[in-house]
């Protein structure tokens, strides 16, 4: 899964003023992050607002970001739930063929045990015709997959690697200290990728790296080839942004830093709202900041 290595984006679904999908902004984001010199592209993860889109929306932003990659990177598409047979229908039901990968969040909600994962992922495992990146992400799912639950399923032959966002270094760790060398631990927590990189991590599966993809991209590499010194110094100058993006939820922090950049329009689909107009200040200068330091 060499495809995977370094940074891949969390790409945002952009939405017109009437909430409809942005398909020109879409196509914009894409060639954005391309043009930065991301490493690969997830399609419908949590921060594409995937829960709030019917299927016929679904197959639109799919249809629009691999017709717009135009093979350049390989894609990576989100199917993830908290309902396991009706995601095996949907594995079983959806072309998989232009992808490298099924990126599955961890069931929300029903708060499973460990074996209920364990037994979510196997099943889901089974029915893929791709690999399967699990995705674990306490602070959204409400229950934590355990690294006990992690090595175990890496076992798994169609299992390729975790997108881990808990944030915790002691859980990362012990994942990459203990996973089988073909096993991937992937960063899914902007502000601890570069300390997973140097732990032995993949890369990241990034949500800011759609809006410095060339900056965000290049600290990455730099960690992958431990270049230390230079890559925490663009950590630092790019943290406040990490922070400030997550401030009120994502994707609307990420939607109001490509809106200060004229990618797209900062709406989001209710539940979610947009950025406040205080953090969409802070955001801007963020920017502008930050492209003078970067000048």
């Amino acid at each position: 899964m060499e495809a995977l290595y370094g940074t891949g984006v969390a790409l945002i679904t952009p939405f017109n003023a009437d909430f409809t999908i942005d398909v020109e902004a879409l196509k914009q984001v894409v060639e954005h992050c391309i043009a930065g010199g991301v490493d690969y592209l997830v399609v419908l993860g949590t921060t594409g607002e995937s829960v709030t889109l019917a299927k016929s929306e679904k197959q639109l932003v799919i249809k629009t970001v691999i017709e717009q990659n135009s093979g350049r990177l390989p894609l990576v598409l989100g199917v993830g739930g908290n309902n396991t047979f009706q995601l095996v229908d949907e594995l079983k039901s959806t072309n998989l063929e232009p992808f490298k990968a099924v990126l599955s969040v961890s069931p929300y909600y029903n708060k499973p045990t460990q074996e209920g994962i364990y037994r979510h992922y196997k099943m889901l495992a089974e029915a893929s015709a791709i690999p399967i990146i699990l995705y674990n992400v306490p602070s959204r799912t409400g229950s934590n997959v355990l690294p006990e639950t992690v090595l175990r399923l890496a076992e798994l032959p169609n299992i390729v690697a975790v997108k881990e966002a808990s944030g915790n270094m002691e859980q990362v760790n012990k994942i990459i200290g203990k996973k089988p060398e073909d096993f991937m631990v992937i960063s899914g927590d902007d502000i601890t990728a570069l300390e997973t990189v140097l732990s032995g991590g993949s890369g990241v599966i990034s949500v800011i790296a759609q809006g410095l993809p060339s900056e965000f991209s290049k600290m990455i590499r730099l960690g992958l080839e431990h270049v230390e010194d230079e890559a925490f110094a663009m950590h630092e100058e790019m943290k406040e942004g990490m922070e400030l993006i997550f401030k009120e939820g994502n994707p609307a922090g990420i939607k109001a830093m490509m809106a200060a950049q004229g990618l797209c329009n900062p709406e989001v689909r209710l539940p979610l709202v947009p950025a406040t107009r205080e953090l969409t200040a802070q955001i801007a200068g963020f920017m502008k900041s930050f492209k003078t330091i970067q000048a």
